[in-house]
């Protein structure tokens, strides 16, 4: 087992190292001196902090530096948190937790209702939607949406397959619509939600901290905008979550736990297996697991490491070798986009603004573990859930990426008030009281900060009033409030994009040819076949992946009776050839956005 002592060493060699790395490697190139940037030099902090961050843990001998057995936080009593208080704090005591429960009840009820409204729409909401479908569908009939997009119907998928088959078991009941995928990713947070709770209690007991950490994940900003989405990343995360939580609870490798403990490991790896095959982004909690299984058992971690790279490059290598190396193409090498750090920096400021008070808690528990006590895989997966959360700086990336993070947060958060309630109990009994008030404030204060809710409706539209944010859109002129400011998705539709719906689709009824669409959803439900996909197209051109030749010549030769576009994201020489053969007949609003309809030009006629 790794010691503290050990431990820091680690860190003080990997944070000097790493600095030193960059400063070296990263800036002579060709025998000269290019100086340093201030990327280099953001990376080069990062090295040092890492390195002093190291230095106390040295002076603390060989203390072992993971848990080996999860932490009981529970105390005698949890269901009375002001014992020794008069009948009225006790009333206060309850009253708090009730609003606390109230205002964490309430935005389920949003979840619920922005789902279910979600649920009847039967076209893109999110760019990219109907695409997932089309993964799906094509894993339905045994096909591989890995594909040559050089080459007709120019599409290929750039995400693995884990939720596409996952969605396909809906189907039969669903059918092939959007409505599979979104009541699947509703679900599928609804069991994160759930899991954040048991995890919780098994370490703090009680049922309020359990109940509003599970809530929480539901109320947060971001889960809630992308949760009843036909997406895969909250399925990635579910699994992550199960994941750790089962590596946490496998408990000592001794002989009376033996089965048990290896039952969870392999079950743990498995989860984390199908995580990764869900998105890439799972790379991220694979460092956080196998980091805490490295500080437990070094040797028995490298072996773990080993037999799971083996599975999951050959996996890999058997999928890639099906598509004719495709795999590898479109989800790996055209998935290098470009960085934006003003993208990075907007997302991050809203994720601390938006949560604030579950991560000064899960930091709070950290700092503790790590210095403390014992570090946990919760707290290894929070911090390395940051690195998930700064990928977000890519190109096409977004919040979502940061759900990871907040998911970790909550359940840290749980155990930071947990180990406080526990730590009063049992050193200062006299402050009970008092941190029973606290507790629901602080909760109170982060539901504050999460507030998102439709303005107008029967019920939602006086809430909007007595909050005092009636009139507030956070997109277009939709009814819609959200503190994270300018938001494209949480929003419940109108009639009005029902009606642009129905034009667009009378154009695309109205033609026997392909249609060119940007949404495949068009298309799909006129039963006509799904021709590109464009960001991938994009992703491709700009890595130098893609041989546009044979859409351009299909697009000269107007061999498409129409084209649908939202946000141009073709490759330029793409819109391009569609601007030269095909012209305007009308735009179209939709779910805040203009769509552009065109035709070949001899039909172009507005």
């Amino acid at each position: 087992m790794v010691t503290k002592r050990q431990l820091g060493w680690l860190l003080v060699a990997l944070g000097a190292g790493g600095a030193a790395l960059v400063l070296v490697a990263g800036r002579l190139g060709g025998g000269a001196w290019r100086g340093v940037g201030p990327f280099e030099m953001a990376l080069l902090a990062g090295g040092l902090v890492v390195a002093v961050l190291g230095l106390p843990l040295v002076r603390q001998g060989h203390r072992p530096a993971a848990a080996v057995v999860e932490p009981d936080y529970r105390t005698r009593d949890p269901k009375s948190g002001a014992d020794g208080a008069g009948p009225l704090l006790q009333g206060i005591v309850w009253g708090l937790r009730g609003l606390a429960l109230i205002a964490f009840v309430a935005y389920l009820a949003i979840y619920v209702t922005y789902a279910v409204d979600l649920f009847r729409w039967p076209y893109d909401y999110d760019q990219g939607e109907s695409f997932e479908l089309y993964d799906a569908v094509l894993h339905s009939q045994g096909i591989w949406p890995y594909k040559d997009s050089s080459t007709y119907p120019f599409y290929a998928s750039n995400y693995p397959p884990v939720f596409h088959i996952l969605n396909v078991l809906v189907f039969p009941v669903l059918g092939q619509t959007l409505l599979s995928g979104r009541v699947l990713s509703f679900a599928v947070t609804l069991l994160t939600s759930a899991l954040i709770a048991y995890a919780v209690r098994r370490r703090t007991g009680g049922w309020f901290i359990p109940t509003l950490s599970g809530l929480g994940y539901l109320a947060s900003n971001f889960v809630y905008h992308v949760g009843p989405l036909c997406r895969q990343q909250l399925t990635m995360v579910f699994l992550e979550l199960l994941a750790v939580t089962l590596i946490a609870s496998a408990g000592p490798e001794d002989e009376e736990n033996r089965t048990r403990y290896w039952g969870n490991v392999i079950l743990g790896l498995g989860c984390l297996l199908l995580a990764g095959y869900a998105k890439q982004l799972a790379v991220f909690t694979a460092a956080a697991v196998f980091g805490y299984l490295f500080l437990r058992r070094p040797a028995r971690a490298l072996s773990l490491v080993a037999a799971f790279g083996l599975v999951f490059g050959t996996v890999f290598l058997a999928i890639n070798w099906a598509t004719d190396g495709h795999w590898w193409i479109n989800t790996i090498a055209a998935n290098v986009n470009e960085y934006l750090v003003p993208q990075l920096i907007g997302l991050t400021r809203t994720w601390l603004r938006i949560h604030i008070v579950y991560i000064i808690l899960a930091l709070a528990m950290v700092i503790y573990e790590t210095y403390v006590d014992r570090l946990s895989v919760y707290s290894l997966w929070f911090v390395a859930a940051i690195g998930t959360g700064v990928m977000s700086g890519k190109w096409g990336a977004g919040e979502a990426y940061w759900v990871t993070s907040v998911a970790a947060a909550i359940v840290l958060s749980g155990f930071a008030l947990g180990k406080l309630r526990h730590w009063v109990s049992e050193v200062s009994p006299r402050w009970r009281p008092a941190l029973a008030v606290a507790v629901p404030l602080l909760l109170l204060f982060q539901a504050s900060r999460m507030l998102h809710l439709p303005t107008e409706g029967a019920f939602w539209g006086p809430a909007a009033r007595a909050l005092g944010v009636e009139g507030q859109s956070a997109y277009a002129d939709y009814p819609y409030y959200d503190a994270v400011g300018y938001s494209q998705v949480g929003h419940l539709m109108l009639p009005r994009d029902y009606e642009g719906g129905e034009r667009i689709m009378a154009h695309v009824r109205g033609t026997d040819l392909p249609v060119l669409s940007e949404e495949a959803a068009f298309t799909m439900l006129a039963g006509k076949p799904t021709v590109t996909n464009p960001t991938q197209l994009l992703n491709l051109y700009n890595n130098g992946m893609l041989d546009t030749s044979e859409l351009e010549a299909m697009i000269r030769d107007q061999a498409f009776g129409l084209v649908i576009m939202r946000a141009q994201f073709y490759p330029p020489p793409v819109l391009a050839a569609i601007g030269e053969s095909y012209g305007l007949v009308e735009h179209i609003p939709m779910n805040g956005f203009n769509y552009i309809i065109m035709k070949p030009l001899s039909d172009a006629t507005p």
